[in-house]
């Protein structure tokens, strides 16, 4: 059985596989230059990778290969397992000698499986370990317009044990698909799309509910201020944003509130004193850094002074590893959940 497995699915697997171990090795012999760079640069590491090619196009293939990695997987490998042999009648030929439905729904599961998590975590580990130096720059708070911490949603869905996590239940889904719709190429497209909206929703739907974040409330300043994060018809403020002030940390709640604590929906018209310049006509968002002038310092004093303050919510850079954890287990389970759905199902509902 574990044979017949392999000589089934031995294409799709040299095919990815050659692929992501290629690109690992070549990540893991690139890297040593890359720390050795940083050692050497400190605290002007990130300002002399702009003038870098080779590193600053490792660092974004590294993201987008991680990112790929499921959907693929979910579609080409998982999909067809089950489906393309319910679609051609094969499995009833296994299933009249000795092999029983679940050894032989076991055997295609562990197999594939395994092969698919074995190979997304050498490409995790291949990316993270490459990547440590310039994350622990940005963690370290230089600055950059190009990379962005770890903790933010790009980059950390693309580092350490998420991308795991990630393959787990993109593949457990395919297989789960292919059980139910019986078409292959049906259950390929739609395990392509399910996977890549869940890679792009899980930052804002799941995330930010699978740890306790940190919460504070900031009077504005010219120093925290970033800009107003949404502006109405005919430059009508409703929102401010400011500075989490925290470095690396992950800032995915910011919302004015007034003394009461409760979130505004908009803010008077005399809080465009606080900017630099009045923001244009339409539903938009306008970034500055803070205006030293005296109309702004008055601006931002009646802001303290009628009680307006900032609510954030966000993680901080030391949460890295737990969070990472917590989503990785919680995509495991939804993998785990799927695996049992796919045994109840080829037990009770096929013939």
């Amino acid at each position: 059985m574990i044979w017949l497995t392999w000589r089934q699915f031995r294409v799709q697997f040299l095919v990815v596989a050659t692929v992501i171990v290629a690109a690992a090795i070549f990540f893991a012999a690139t890297g040593p230059g890359l720390l050795d760079d940083y050692h050497r640069w400190s605290t002007a590491f990130i300002q002399n990778l702009g003038y870098q090619r080779l590193n600053p196009l490792l660092y974004q293939v590294g993201i987008v290969l991680l990112y790929a990695v499921p959907p693929v997987i979910g579609a080409f490998w998982g999909a067809p397992l089950i489906a393309r042999e319910l679609e051609t009648g094969t499995h009833r030929l296994v299933w009249s000698q000795s092999i029983t439905r679940w050894r032989w729904l076991a055997t295609k599961l562990g197999l594939t499986g395994l092969a698919a998590i074995g190979i997304a975590g050498l490409l995790s580990f291949a990316v993270t370990k490459w990547s440590a130096p310039i994350d622990d720059a940005m963690n370290a708070g230089q600055d950059s317009n190009t990379y962005l911490p770890r903790m933010f949603p790009l980059q950390f869905g693309a580092r350490g044990l998420v991308p795991v996590g990630y393959v787990a239940f993109a593949f457990a889904f395919g297989v789960a698909m292919g059980l139910v719709v019986r078409r292959t190429v049906v259950a390929l497209a739609v395990t392509l799309t399910v996977v890549i909206l869940v890679e792009v929703l899980a930052p804002s739907l799941i995330r930010p509910h699978l740890l306790t974040p940190t919460e504070s409330y900031l009077t504005v300043t010219q120093d925290n201020i970033r800009g107003f994060g949404m502006t109405g018809p005919n430059g009508k403020i409703l929102q401010i944003e400011v500075a989490v002030g925290a470095v690396g940390a992950w800032k995915f709640y910011d919302r004015t509130v007034d003394k009461a604590g409760k979130p505004v929906s908009s803010l008077p018209n005399w809080v465009i004193d606080c900017a630099p310049g009045a923001p244009p006509p339409g539903i938009g968002s306008v970034s500055f850094q803070g205006n030293a002038s005296p109309k702004a310092a008055a601006c931002y004093q009646r802001l303290a002074d009628e009680g307006y303050r900032q609510h954030l919510k966000y993680y901080p850079a030391n949460s890295f590893w737990d969070l990472q954890w917590r989503e990785f287990g919680f995509f495991l389970v939804l993998a785990l959940a799927l695996g049992g759905f796919s045994f109840w199902r080829i037990r009770r509902d096929l013939s």
